[in-house]
């Protein structure tokens, strides 16, 4: 009976479901971490009498046929991309991205990282860095002396000393855009990869090429709504259970075969 690898295909669907909505929970609380949702697509379908072929007694066409379907299975898990609640942090080193872009940061293995968290940190160098300690492109180094440090909307950081009046230009922060952001791979860590989905980088300083601007002392929330993914939690659990009462009907209605006399 195939009701019952059907419901089997639907109850797997609703438990990646969950599994989606379970990791955005998790994260409700991560700097700049948007929602994930998942997708499902229909499998093929049986063709029992194909819609418009002939009938063989009387020649006409028959209108819909017989297309039985045979479950779902996962197509995507996409990020919802949007725009998380700016957080006052007070920060020197906290910059909130207003708008679109993410923050390039270079991973031990040379290869560069985005992500939107921007709790940054000063290594006992003086090097701007991630609070996993990877250094933010391009490097900026604040000196030992430094009285504080001022990041304006354009990404330029400026240092101010006890013994100067004028601040001194340490360098500017970029941000990189990309075409589809959907198709960045995330890694973890707030990280993303450039992939052949999500087209190259293009990097610009914040304010242009449609990137967004920089908030100095502030921190972008999670964009994931605790509500709606509740919501979203039952919805996937009726439909586990639903499924789970096909394959008992299924198996029911095998039994009654079997005991046919």
């Amino acid at each position: 009976m195939r009701a019952l690898s059907i419901a089997a295909t639907g109850m797997s669907a609703q438990q990646m479901r969950v599994e989606v909505i379970s990791n955005n929970l998790a994260n409700m609380s991560t700097t700049g971490y948007n929602a994930r949702r998942a997708e499902f697509a229909d499998l093929t379908y049986e063709q029992l009498s194909r819609p418009g072929t002939i009938s063989a007694t009387d020649g006409t066409i028959l209108p819909t046929g017989v297309q039985l379907g045979l479950g779902s299975r996962p197509a995507s898990v996409s990020v919802q991309i949007g725009q998380g609640t700016l957080a006052l942090t007070g920060g020197d080193l906290d910059l909130a991205i207003d708008g679109k872009g993410f923050i390039e940061v270079t991973l031990p293995s040379g290869i560069a990282a985005y992500t939107r968290d921007g709790a940054l940190k000063r290594s006992p160098d003086g090097l701007i860095q991630t609070s996993d300690g990877y250094p933010v492109a391009p490097g900026i180094t604040i000196p030992d002396d430094a009285r504080s440090v001022s990041v304006n909307a354009d990404g330029e950081v400026y240092a101010y000393f006890n013994d100067r009046v004028e601040p001194e230009l340490l360098g500017q922060f970029t941000l990189a855009g990309f075409t589809n952001e959907k198709g960045l791979e995330a890694i973890g860590g707030n990280l993303f990869l450039e992939t052949g989905a999500s087209g190259p980088s293009i990097v610009s300083v914040p304010g242009v090429d449609g990137l967004g601007t920089l908030r100095q002392g502030y921190l972008e929330e999670s964009s994931v709504d605790p509500v709606r993914e509740i919501t979203e939690l039952i919805e996937a659990q009726r439909g586990y259970e639903l499924n789970a009462k096909v394959i008992t009907a299924a198996d029911q209605m095998l039994a009654a075969t079997t005991q046919v006399r």
